[in-house]
């Protein structure tokens, strides 16, 4: 039998193990591995008895919870098998840390106030246009319960997906920036597929995620960025009944139309598809970031790259 020199085990070595363990780029590649290993098989069962949902039409919330809960539940699970390689405890990809709830909190009340920031702009500019009220009674209390709870589990498996355990280690591999400014392009990519989308829409979402990634450098953990990520969908897609990423939500509170330039209304694409959302996308987050420094919320353990 062939045995490798000490040379070519050297070699070897150094191609999957850096100073501080398993390089990177690997340990990335195993994590996707499992995701696409269970998820991939899981989806087409799934589009076999759901057929993909035209997202022009009102989205039910069943179908985004159990969407959402299937990835929660890949990339937790990746992540803890990481981890377990790693050495490290699953929750320290993001997830850990003190003051999660005055976090989390601080970043829900952001992301409703800057969602309603761009909303009142559009209208004030006469490029939103509110026809009613599309829901009545106890239906007005049970979709606000049940969409409220559906896009708190969007905030954690995207936050978690895209700046997650993967942010993490592009961190160890590349540094902080460079990885979020990759994790962001690839997060807009994951928006392309939605019909109705436009370019100021993908960039915006780019920008959303350069914003995200700025709360979690700051503030050491993710629970800032999935409130906001929470209630900015909350608003947008129930509670002012707009488009989100160009996809309506079935049991939303007020009924809306864009009218006149696209680049202003955002059309289809919704709030985020106008030139007016880094009103309330930018603005606003920013001074979250601020007072997360000025109130403590900022003194978290910090965001450590993995290390295996």
């Amino acid at each position: 039998m062939m045995r490798l020199s000490e040379t070519n085990r050297a070699r070897l070595h150094w191609v999957f193990k850096g100073s501080d363990g398993i390089r990177a780029g690997w340990s990335i590649a195993i994590f996707l591995l499992m995701i696409a290993a269970v998820g991939v098989p899981l989806q087409l069962v799934i589009h076999h008895f759901h057929p993909h949902q035209d997202t022009k039409q009102d989205l039910p919330a069943h179908l985004l919870i159990l969407a959402e809960v299937i990835t929660i539940a890949l990339v937790l699970g990746a992540t803890a098998v990481m981890a377990r390689i790693e050495k490290r405890s699953m929750w320290s990809y993001g997830l850990g840390g003190p003051k999660k709830l005055s976090n989390f909190l601080t970043g829900a009340v952001g992301g409703a106030v800057s969602l309603s920031i761009v909303v009142g702009a559009l209208w004030a500019g006469g490029y939103l246009v509110f026809d009613g009220v599309a829901l009545h009674g106890a239906a007005i209390f049970e979709y606000a319960l049940i969409w409220l709870f559906g896009f708190f589990l969007v905030g954690v498996a995207e936050e978690t997906m895209f700046r997650g355990y993967v942010l993490s280690t592009l961190t160890r591999g590349i540094g902080f920036w460079p990885g979020a400014v990759v994790l962001s392009l690839l997060f807009a990519a994951a928006h392309i597929h939605n019909k109705g989308e436009n370019v100021l829409g993908i960039a915006e979402v780019v920008t959303a995620g350069l914003v995200l990634c700025l709360m979690l450098r700051v503030t050491g953990s993710l629970w800032m960025s999935i409130g906001f990520h929470n209630t900015w969908d909350w608003a947008q897609s129930y509670f002012y009944g707009t488009p989100d990423s160009a996809m309506m939500m079935k049991g939303h509170l007020f009924i809306t139309h864009a009218v006149g330039n696209v680049s202003l209304s955002g059309g289809t694409a919704g709030p985020e598809g106008s030139v007016l959302a880094p009103l309330g996308l930018v603005v606003v987050p920013l001074i979250l970031v601020w007072i997360a420094r000025r109130t403590g919320l900022a003194e978290g353990p910090g965001f450590r790259p993995a290390t295996a």
